[in-house]
């Protein structure tokens, strides 16, 4: 699934190309593509004719297309989800689920998914913590390049959870946006092993884990995310290219970029964990 910096790539494209512009039709070619909507398809294309999309927002990996009439186009980009921005005499893609077409008659955005994990639904937008958010996130916590992110406030709510420091990277409710690519990195920069207790962290370790995880998701922002394949690009087709600065995910039996020890792949909730044995040693067993 993308993470935070894949997401914000494709948000900034969308509020480049779609914000302000009011939607003329939509059409749905595959209804697994707006499952999670569950009055079906006439009403999902009935409720968007005629609206304008105010915004394109994010939180964490979560993105939504604001509406003036105070509802949201939930986006799940799922593990092959796109949305494309394309002339409106383009060929239609293999996989072209949903098509949105606007009144001005200028480019039209497409939502494009292979594996069909993805999908768009409209929602309500509640104030939660002074922001509008769809009703279906409003659970999920701010990130680490949230203005109003809490540093201090996050530390703490990993060191609450008696868990393993990698799980609670990945529970949206304690911070968002940080998955399991951007996990492992962040953990390797913090020099940290993701099994390490959360009860046994300390406020040092955690603050270093959160700003590691905030600098590596900023540098993959500035490169358009990172793309392991076709399936992950930017509202015009082009895929990233931070996977060739990766130091720990998918990089192993290569040296570690600090020691020079093998990388090693452990399974993790049926995926994979990425870490140096020397620079990442795994925590003694309590006794």
């Amino acid at each position: 699934m993308p993470e935070l910096p894949e997401v914000e790539t494709v948000r900034a494209g969308l509020q480049a190309h779609v914000a302000g512009r009011t939607v003329g039709s939509v059409e749905v070619l595959h209804e697994r593509a707006i499952r999670r909507h569950a009055l079906g398809a006439a009403d999902f294309t009935g409720r968007l004719a005629g609206v304008r999309i105010e915004a394109a927002r994010r939180r964490g990996k979560y993105l939504w297309l604001e509406l003036s009439h105070g509802e949201a186009v939930l986006a799940h980009l799922g593990m092959s989800g796109q949305m494309l921005v394309q002339p409106g005499d383009a060929p239609d893609e293999k996989h072209l689920r949903v098509r949105v077409r606007f009144a001005d008659d200028g480019p039209e955005l497409r939502f494009v998914d292979q594996r069909t994990f993805g999908g768009l639904a409209l929602d309500d937008l509640v104030q939660t913590d002074g922001e509008a958010l769809p009703g279906t996130i409003a659970h999920i916590a701010r990130d680490p390049m949230d203005p109003r992110f809490d540093p201090a406030a996050a530390v703490q709510a990993l060191r609450s959870r008696r868990t393993e420091i990698k799980r609670a990277l990945l529970d949206q409710t304690l911070v968002s946006g940080v998955g399991n690519i951007y996990a492992d990195e962040a953990l390797w920069r913090a020099r940290l092993h993701g099994t390490r207790p959360t009860d046994r962290l300390t406020t040092t370790q955690g603050k270093a884990v959160l700003e590691a995880a905030t600098d590596v998701m900023s540098a993959a922002l500035r490169a358009g995310g990172t793309s392991f394949d076709a399936l992950y690009v930017n509202v015009n087709g082009q895929s990233g290219y931070f996977d060739r600065s990766l130091d720990a995910y998918g990089q192993e039996g290569l040296p570690c970029g600090r020691c020079g020890t093998a990388i090693r792949r452990e399974p993790f909730m049926n995926r994979s964990s990425f870490s140096c044995p020397r620079c990442q040693p795994r925590p003694r067993t309590r006794r």
